[in-house]
């Protein structure tokens, strides 16, 4: 297992691409994700210049490309750029819309927003740091040709230019991977993993191969071992209903119709994966075929029905849509087993794959709306979503990024493992080193296609936690003196899955950017940054490094708490 923008906001994201001709920074940030806009944020403010390499020609990974449901358990386990984010969104939208509208409501408090409001905060975030330069479409490959070392230091990398497919060299000071993959730090010759562990390894409460239903109990099949497999990857949509905003599902060029006609059994008889099927029999299912093709809807519990059975939607302002995979269902937008090759993939094959999983996700919309097989009221409803008109209005209102949930995860100071996010206490086991709080469940989607007789597909499991605290270690190799890895963690599988999501990144890099600057302020290695300097300047920028209930950075005893509380000192209110 070792080996291993939016034409809305298009004039605001001009105003930050400002290239500079000396190619030398204090901070190089190969990827502009959230985490990688937070780092050179965070640097930035620190008095460093930083300069963010981004591959495509938007800043902001995800969020920007249709993950507009912010996956957090806990609001307040996150704060710092995070919380500032999440306030901007609010902002926006009070101030766009005014502060009784429906989009302040549908914005969840900051939580819930549009693609391109997500771009458009990331944009002016950066344009208030001078210091910041942001290069799109330049690419960093996997190669240790790219990288030009001394010793144990990364003295710079080389990129290319997508648009005039010329090379350029970048200096730097300290470096950062940002990548969802993993590329910068695997060149740079830091160990990882792909794959996952099996339970005995690591002693984790759940791991390696499992069956299970959804909100139920791990089922036949289920052996817990390990294994050199991958969660699948989507596209995060933006949907919806407005007439006025729509644009229909379209039949994509290269269009299989044998991939999607499983569907068609499993809305007639009310197939899904949840714990409620179990208590289903053959006898309901049949009742259920008939009411179907008589013009009715589905009568089995829990049973999804239109477009909801193949896609998991959570609200979003202006009538929008964050469109998942639906957790529920045999077939939806996930593409298992096909990912597998992308975390080491040359950038071609990862393209490739990119338009494979777009046009299996159009297809699939397509037959559901439109196959004269799919029963008619099924249909209907269907027909009633399309892709909002007025997002990616670059890319034919298509997300630009495919949702790469896990890639090399690499082998760090510390190794974060299922372990990390568990009890004995309500807010899991204390580490002294903490750069962020953070919670969400063990949340890993599936690893493998369809099985007859299976409950679910084979790794798609959600796993309660509690919140937790994050070690510097997970972001600082062992040997590279100036590279940190914010997004790419250390970490097994399964601890992987819950450090994954969009907040805990934005945290880990304002902490890899504050670190950064603070190893070039005293001339030391990533790995001997200060950690009770690195953590005063994390709380004076509002960071939370220990969850607490009831305490949030804006109370006046907010950092002895959190001092209080990283030193072992029992505090009321956790």
């Amino acid at each position: 297992m070792k080996t291993r923008f939016l034409s809305a906001v298009s004039l605001v994201v001009l105003a930050v691409l400002v290239i500079s001709c000396s190619k030398n920074y204090d901070v190089v940030v190969v990827g502009g994700t959230p985490g990688g806009v937070m780092t050179a944020i965070s640097a930035s403010r620190m008095g460093k210049s930083a300069v963010i390499l981004e591959r495509t020609g938007v800043v902001g990974g995800l969020p920007a490309n249709g993950l507009g449901a912010t996956d957090i358990a806990t609001r307040g386990a996150t704060t710092g750029l995070f919380l500032e984010f999440v306030n901007r969104v609010k902002e926006y939208y009070v101030n766009e819309y005014g502060p009784d509208s429906r989009q302040v409501k549908d914005c969840s408090s900051g939580y819930h927003f549009e693609p391109s409001v997500a771009a458009r905060i990331f944009s002016e975030m950066l344009s208030e740091c001078p210091s910041v330069t942001v290069l799109t479409m330049k690419q960093f490959d996997c190669q240790r040709s790219n990288i030009g070392m001394d010793g144990s230091r990364i003295k710079s990398i080389r990129i290319l230019d997508r648009e005039t497919g010329k090379t350029e060299v970048v200096k730097g000071k300290v470096f950062v991977d940002a990548t969802y993959e993993g590329d910068l730090a695997a060149a740079a010759g830091v160990p990882f993993k792909i794959g996952r562990e099996g339970m005995d390894e690591l002693h984790e409460p759940i791991a390696g191969k499992v069956y299970k239903y959804w909100g139920g109990p791990v089922a036949d099949g289920t052996t817990y071992e390990g294994d050199n497999t991958i969660q699948a990857y989507n596209y995060r949509l933006c949907l919806t209903r407005d007439k006025d905003n729509m644009v229909p599902f379209r039949k994509p060029e290269n269009y299989d119709r044998e991939e999607y006609v499983s569907l068609i059994d499993d809305i007639l008889y009310g197939y899904h994966t949840g714990s409620a099927s179990r208590e289903v029999t053959d006898k309901q299912r049949e009742a259920n075929k008939e009411t179907i093709l008589s013009g009715g809807r589905t009568t089995i519990p829990d049973d999804r029905w239109g477009i909801a059975k193949v896609t998991n939607m959570v609200t979003l302002p202006n009538g929008k849509t964050d469109a998942n995979n639906q957790h529920m269902a045999f077939i939806s937008t996930d593409l298992p087993e096909e990912n597998w090759q992308w975390p080491t993939a040359s950038w071609e094959w990862r393209d490739a794959f990119a338009k494979r999983l777009r046009e299996y996700t159009e297809g699939l919309f397509w037959f559901a709306a439109n196959d004269e097989a799919v029963p008619e009221s099924f249909r209907e409803e269907a027909q009633g979503w399309g892709f909002a008109a007025d997002e990616y209005t670059d890319n034919e209102n298509f997300p630009r990024q495919v949702y790469v949930r896990e890639g090399r995860r690499f082998e760090g100071m510390y190794f974060f493992t299922a372990n990390d996010a568990e009890p004995p206490t309500d807010r899991g086991p204390l580490h002294k080193d903490a750069i962020t709080a953070s919670h969400y469940a063990l949340d890993s989607h599936a690893h493998h296609k369809r099985e007859h007789g299976r409950v679910h597909l084979e790794g798609f499991l959600s796993y309660r936690t509690v919140p937790y605290n994050v070690p510097y270690g997970v972001i600082v190799p062992k040997e590279v003196s100036n590279l940190l890895f914010p997004v790419p963690v250390s970490g097994s599988h399964t601890g992987f899955s819950t450090l994954r999501m969009e907040p805990c990144w934005m945290a880990l890099g304002q902490a890899a950017g504050t670190a950064a600057a603070l190893a070039i302020d005293k001339g030391t290695p990533v790995q001997e940054v200060d950690i009770p300097t690195l953590q005063d300047e994390l709380l004076k920028q509002g960071a939370t490094l220990v969850y607490m209930s009831g305490h949030s950075p804006s109370d006046p005893d907010f950092v002895k708490l959190q001092k209080e509380a990283l030193s072992g000192a029992s505090v009321s209110g956790n």
